[in-house]
C-alpha cells in the first residue's frame, strides 16, 4: 500500500471494564498482537454504527495504562475492522462507552482535560521498523503529533488533508467511522500497524484521567513494533493454525526467548510476532502461505548477560482451515568474540595499530549489531586517531560522518562538574555549603536530612537521592555517608547554579567550560543544526525517534562526538582551566564504588571525585566517565601516567559491549577477567 491514503473514522464509545476487556465470547479476539480484517460491504460515513454487523469480531481496547476503571459504565472500549477491495479501503469501528463525556468547546486544542482518541498508524508495516504517526481527535477537534523527528522520513509530514471525521453522540456513546483508502489495491495479505488509546477525563482535569489501549505499551510512536497488526484475509476459511516449539539445541541455559517472528516468504509486510510460553510453545493463526519462523531478536538476555544466537529459522506452510505442527526451532549460542590479547594494543604499539583498531571495532559492531560509532584515541596526551563507523540510522542507512553528534548521556556530568569547580574557585558557590541555603528543594523539604546536602555531595554522588525518582522524591541514606549514583542530585545543583548566577545553565557552561577550553560541538539543548547532524538511537538494531532536549539537563543532555570530547579529556589531563588546588580537590577520592569489588584485588579500586570517576589500576590512575541513555552508550577514559586514553560514542543499547567492556582491554589493559 502506498502513501496515498484517505482516512475516515467512526468511533463508538462502548465496552469493557477491566484489563481483559469484554467478557470472552465467540466474537471477541483474544490475540493481543493481531486483528484480522475480513471483507465487508462499504458503509456510509455518517457517524451511525448500524451498518456494522453484530457478528464482526470485537477487539478489546482494555489495557489500563493510567488510573483505573471503576465500573463497566465508567469506561469500556473495543474495535472492529474490515476491508473492501472495491473501494480500496480498510474500515474500523471503535466503540467506547463513557458515562461522563467531557468535550470542551471553548478549548482551541485537545488536552488531557478532554475525552479523546489517539490512533497510531504504521501504514507500511515494514519489517525494518517503519514510522508511526499519531492522530488525535474527538467530536470537536483534530490534531497530529509532531513527527519531524521520526526515524522514518516518510512519516515526518503527516496531515489531515485526506482525513475526515464523522461523529455523533447518542446517550452515553459517541460514534466515529474510520475508513482508510489506499491508492494501490487492498487485498488479502496486506498488513498495517494500528493501535488505539482512549483518554477518559471524568472531571475535566488530569487528576481523573484514565487511559486504556489495545496494546500494553507506552511510547508507541517513539520506537517501532509497539503497536498491533491488522492482517487482511479473504475469509475465515483461509486461516490456518501453526503450532511450534522453541528449544535449545544444547543444554538449556535458561527459559526460551519470549517471542518469535513469523514472516511471509512472499509478502514483505506480512509478518507477526507471537508469544512463546514458558515451555517453549507458540501458536499462531495466519493466512495461507509459506512462512519463516525465527527468534524475534538475534540475542538472548539472561539476567544482565547478553548472548548472541547463531542464525536459525524454520519454514512452514500454512494451509486453509488446517492445524500444522512446525518443526522445532532449535537455538544455539554463538561463540563469543575472542579478539583481546594479553597486552593492550596501544602499549604493544605495532606499526599497523590503527588498522587493527578498525578491524576490532568492525567485528564488535557486526557481532553486537551496533549501528554507529565515533571513536577518538589519545596517545602522548594528543588526539592521534579519529574515526567514525557505520550508520546513524539503520532504517535510512545514512552514514555516520565526522560531524555526526551522539547523545553523551552522563558524560554531561564531568563537564558540568568542571563549571561548578570554576565557580567555586571564584567564591560564587561554596562546595560545602548546604544547597538549600541557596535554593530550597520543596519536593524533598519534608525530610530534614536534605538540608545537609552540598555541591560536593552532588558531584561525588553522596546525596542519598535515587538516580531518578519513581514517584515521590526520597532520600535513601544519610547524605555524605556513602556512594549512591544520582542524576537527581545534578538536576538540583543545576537549579542552584541558575539561581545564584542569575543565568541560564547553558550560558554558564559556555562561560566556564566551552569558551575557556575552546570546545566545539557541545550542545545541551535542541536547535536546527543539532537536528540535522544528530544520530538516531537504536534498541535491538531498530532506529528510534530523535529525542532532543528542550531544556538542558546536567545529568544527561550533552550531544557531541569523539574528537570534540577528546579536547575536554585532554584539557583535564593537562590540568587546564582550573587551579592546581582545585584539580587536587577534583581528583580527591571522595567515595568508593563497588565497580571492581568482585575482583577482590587492591590493584583495582574505583572512586568518585568531583564529577569524575577515578580508578586505581595496575598501570596507573585513570579518570573518566561512562554514559548510558538506553539507546546510546559511551565512555571516556584517560590513563594519566601513560598519557593514553580513548573516547567512544555508540548509538545502540548494545553499544556497551564495546564501549564499557571490550575497548579498554583491547587498547590498554589486555584481557582482564572482570565485569566492569
Amino acid at each position: 500500500m502506498s502513501k496515498g491514503i484517505t482516512v475516515l473514522f467512526l468511533l463508538l464509545l462502548c465496552g469493557c471494564k477491566n484489563n481483559e476487556g469484554i467478557s470472552p465470547d465467540s466474537t471477541v479476539n483474544q490475540n493481543l498482537e493481531i486483528a484480522f480484517a475480513y471483507p465487508m460491504n462499504e458503509v456510509e460515513i455518517d457517524g451511525n454504527p448500524e451498518d456494522w454487523s453484530d457478528d464482526m469480531i470485537k477487539h478489546p481496547i482494555g489495557v489500563v495504562l493510567e488510573n483505573e476503571i471503576e465500573s463497566e459504565e465508567d469506561l469500556a472500549a473495543h474495535f472492529k475492522v474490515g476491508f473492501s477491495k472495491e473501494s480500496k479501503s480498510i474500515y474500523v469501528l471503535l466503540s467506547v462507552k463513557d458515562e461522563s463525556h467531557q468535550v470542551d468547546s471553548e478549548k482551541g486544542a485537545l488536552s488531557d482535560a478532554q475525552d479523546q482518541c489517539l490512533m497510531y498508524l504504521d501504514k507500511y508495516h515494514d519489517a525494518k521498523g517503519s514510522g508511526v504517526n499519531v492522530y488525535c481527535f474527538n467530536a470537536l477537534y483534530q490534531e497530529i503529533d509532531d513527527a519531524t523527528t521520526n526515524w522514518d522520513p516518510s512519516a515526518r509530514n503527516p496531515n489531515w488533508d485526506n482525513i475526515s471525521v464523522a461523529s455523533q453522540r447518542i446517550e452515553n456513546q459517541t460514534y466515529y467511522e474510520i475508513k482508510l483508502t489506499f491508492e494501490e489495491n487492498v487485498q488479502e495479505g496486506n498488513v498495517i500497524g494500528l493501535d488505539f488509546m482512549i483518554y477518559d477525563s471524568d472531571t475535566q482535569g488530569e487528576e481523573e484521567l484514565t487511559r486504556v489501549a489495545w496494546q500494553k505499551t507506552e511510547g508507541k510512536e517513539k520506537v517501532p513494533f509497539k503497536i498491533g497488526s491488522i492482517v487482511l484475509v479473504d475469509d475465515k476459511e483461509q486461516l490456518g493454525i501453526v503450532e511450534g516449539q522453541v528449544k535449545w539445541s544444547q543444554d538449556s541455559i535458561g527459559p526460551p526467548p519470549k517471542k518469535v517472528r513469523i514472516a511471509s516468504t512472499k509478502t514483505p509486510s506480512l509478518w507477526v510476532r507471537e508469544v512463546v510460553d514458558s515451555t517453549g510453545n507458540y501458536t499462531a493463526k495466519l493466512p495461507k502461505g509459506s512462512y519463516k519462523v525465527t527468534p524475534e531478536w538475534n540475542f538472548y538476555i539472561l539476567d544482565e548477560d547478553r548472548f548472541k544466537l547463531n542464525p536459525s529459522g524454520i519454514t512452514v506452510d500454512v494451509k486453509p482451515d488446517t492445524k500444522v505442527n512446525a518443526a522445532p526451532l532449535e537455538l544455539s549460542i554463538a561463540e563469543p568474540l575472542n579478539l583481546i590479547k594479553s597486552e593492550g594494543l596501544l602499549l604493544e604499539n605495532p606499526h599497523n595499530k590503527y588498522e587493527l583498531v578498525d578491524a576490532f571495532v568492525a567485528s564488535y559492531m557486526d557481532y553486537y549489531e551496533i549501528p554507529g560509532v565515533s571513536l577518538g584515541l589519545i596517545e602522548n596526551g594528543k588526539l592521534t586517531y579519529h574515526k567514525t563507523y557505520g550508520v546513524k540510522n539503520v532504517f535510512t542507512q545514512a552514514s555516520v560522518e565526522k560531524e555526526t553528534l551522539f547523545e553523551a548521556a552522563s558524560l554531561t556530568k564531568p563537564v558540568f562538574g568542571f563549571a561548578v569547580c570554576r565557580l567555586a574557585e571564584r567564591g560564587i558557590i561554596d562546595l560545602d555549603q548546604p544547597l538549600y541555603t541557596y535554593l530550597p528543594f520543596e519536593e524533598i523539604a519534608y525530610d530534614e536530612r536534605y538540608k545537609k546536602i552540598t555541591a560536593r555531595h552532588v558531584l561525588s554522588h553522596q546525596t542519598g537521592f535515587p538516580n531518578w525518582r519513581d514517584g515521590e522524591m526520597k532520600i535513601e541514606f544519610e547524605p555524605g555517608t556513602q556512594f549512591g549514583y544520582s542524576g537527581e542530585g545534578f538536576e538540583y545543583l543545576k537549579r542552584v547554579i541558575a539561581e545564584i548566577t542569575g543565568k541560564d545553565v547553558v550560558q554558564v557552561l559556555e562561560e566556564e567550560v566551552l569558551n575557556p577550553l575552546n570546545l566545539q560541538n557541545f550542545y545541551f539543548e535542541k536547535n536546527d543544526y543539532l537536528f540535522k547532524v544528530v544520530a538516531n538511537g537504536h534498541f535491538n538494531n531498530h532506529a528510534n525517534m530523535t529525542n532532543l532536549p528542550n531544556k538542558a539537563g546536567m545529568a544527561w543532555s550533552l550531544h557531541t562526538e569523539a574528537k570534540s570530547f577528546s579536547d575536554f579529556a585532554i584539557a583535564v589531563l593537562e590540568r587546564r582551566g582550573l587551579s592546581r588546588k582545585t584539580y587536587a580537590d577534583m581528583f580527591h577520592h571522595l567515595t568508593v564504588t563497588d565497580k571492581y569489588e568482585e575482583m577482590n584485588s587492591e590493584d583495582w579500586k574505583s572512586y568518585f571525585g568531583l564529577g569524575l570517576q577515578i580508578v586505581k589500576t595496575p598501570f596507573c590512575i585513570t579518570f573518566g566517565h561512562g554514559g548510558n541513555n538506553g539507546d546510546f552508550k559511551c565512555e571516556f577514559k584517560m590513563y594519566e601516567e601513560l598519557q593514553k586514553g580513548f573516547v567512544i560514542f555508540t548509538n545502540s543499547n548494545t553499544g556497551g559491549e564495546l564501549a564499557y567492556k571490550a575497548l579498554d582491554q583491547f587498547l590498554i589493559t589486555g584481557k582482564v577477567n572482570f565485569k566492569p
